[in-house]
């Protein structure tokens, strides 16, 4: 079968999907959005590549301005007609659709609909909520309810139209029913890490002395996208708090956008802060940057928890450091941090200044990173725990044989795949 993933973000397991599928003899070329930064896979060719594995970066003359909304539909629009058109130019036979922007997903989804090819919607986050969310921080509330009625019509739309829908947590299911999709259509397959690619490497390796300078210093990284659903003042303030309670410590913080500009400001105006912010860094160094620290830290906004399930915790595990999740409890992400041996606090200022006990144990010789690796859950076997609304798959999620499991659930879920024909011609 010749298939096309789009994933608009280029983000790593995606990537590791392709190479899968086309380790099994299909013919695969992974799409991506060459403009969007993001913390990004391996997107290019490796020695042990299928000769079937192909990639294309889409890239546009306007410039992707995520928080400017008139610039943001003109870029949405275009990313969707060049899409489309690089479609029609490469006919697969089917198209698996990720992390795509609302619009641009929308328009593909009603073209595959006229020309009845195939696809697989993969899908990693209610993305009308957040939009919907975003329009009643900016318009007056008839108009915002309007427009956010809209976004969900369009979602719904894409989903509906899908050969299949992949789900990355049970609590989507909860929506499809609303959105006429119905269940034999629909697998919920979590998310996974690249264990081939983030692994566990010591604190002092090739990239610590760029993020650090302290060596004794307990180090804090934030690593990942900061968007409306995360709050970037909170990494400030578990930093403060941690001062001012006799710890040690230093964070780095890696990523790029509005809200890490607003980050390496604080720490210019603040020199005496120990807060340095970075560039997202090429994939062969993710080990070596998440490996440097002591803690790695996740962030999510209690309005962000029913659509959004953070991925990066995925990988801070499979870097084996122990991980500190300012965030709501009840989301599946937090259970893989309880799990692992982390904590999760809510994603408050009183949230942050109550990890500062951790943290306290952390700097006074019981260094969590440390401990840790010796229970590092890459190599030990749990039951993750349950709690209502969100069920949730059984064993540690990042154990090798387990994130096979997901990778292979994907790839040849019989109920996913069958519901997908090929499409025979392009001639009409």
């Amino acid at each position: 079968m010749k298939i096309q993933l789009h994933d608009f973000s280029g983000h790593p397991f995606q990537v590791e999907l392709s190479r899968r599928l086309a380790g099994r003899g299909h013919d695969v070329e992974h799409v991506f959005a060459e403009q969007y930064v993001s913390g990004k896979g391996h997107l290019d060719r490796q020695p042990d590549d299928s000769p079937t594995f192909s990639f294309h970066g889409i890239v546009l003359s306007l410039p992707f301005q995520k928080y400017a909304p008139l610039a943001r539909l003109r870029f949405e629009i275009a990313y969707g007609r060049a899409w489309i058109r690089h479609v029609r130019a490469q006919r697969p036979d089917a198209v698996i659709a990720c992390n795509l922007p609302l619009l641009s997903m929308f328009m593909f989804a009603m073209f595959a609909r006229r020309t009845r090819l195939p696809y697989v919607f993969w899908h990693q986050d209610i993305y009308s909520y957040g939009l919907a969310d975003e329009l009643r921080r900016k318009l007056p509330r008839p108009m915002a309810a309007i427009g956010a009625g809209a976004f969900c019509r369009m979602e719904a739309y894409c989903a509906r139209k899908a050969s299949h829908v992949v789900a990355i947590g049970e609590a989507f299911r909860a929506v499809y029913p609303g959105w006429r999709v119905t269940p034999e259509r629909v697998s919920v397959v979590p998310n996974w890490a690249p264990l081939d690619k983030v692994f566990p490497v010591g604190r002092t390796n090739r990239r610590s002395a760029h993020l650090f300078e302290d060596e004794e210093a307990l180090r804090l990284v934030y690593a990942g996208t900061i968007g409306r659903k995360h709050n970037p003042d909170l990494l400030v303030s578990l930093l403060r708090h941690a001062l001012d309670n006799g710890v040690e410590a230093s964070m780095a913080v890696i990523s790029e956008g509005e809200a890490a500009d607003a980050l390496a400001e604080i720490a210019r105006q603040d020199p005496s802060l120990p807060l340095r912010v970075l560039p997202f860094q090429p994939a062969d160094n993710l080990p070596d940057v998440l490996g440097s620290a002591d803690v790695l830290v996740a962030l999510l906004e209690p309005d962000a928890t029913k659509f959004s399930i953070p991925s990066k915790v995925l990988s801070y595990m499979a870097a084996g450091r122990p991980i500190l999740g300012l965030m709501p409890d009840d989301n599946p992400a937090a259970l893989d941090i309880l799990d692992s041996g982390g904590i999760v606090v809510d994603p408050t200022e009183v949230g942050a200044k109550s990890a500062t006990a951790w943290l306290v144990g952390a700097g006074r010789g019981r260094r969590p990173g440390r401990r840790h690796r010796r229970t590092d859950p890459v190599h030990r076997r749990t039951e993750v725990r349950r709690r209502p609304g969100h069920p949730h798959v059984r064993g540690d999620p990042h154990r090798p044989g387990a994130v096979t499991a997901r990778a292979n659930a994907v790839i040849s879920s019989s109920t996913c795949w069958d519901s997908v024909r090929p499409r025979s011609n392009w001639n009409s």
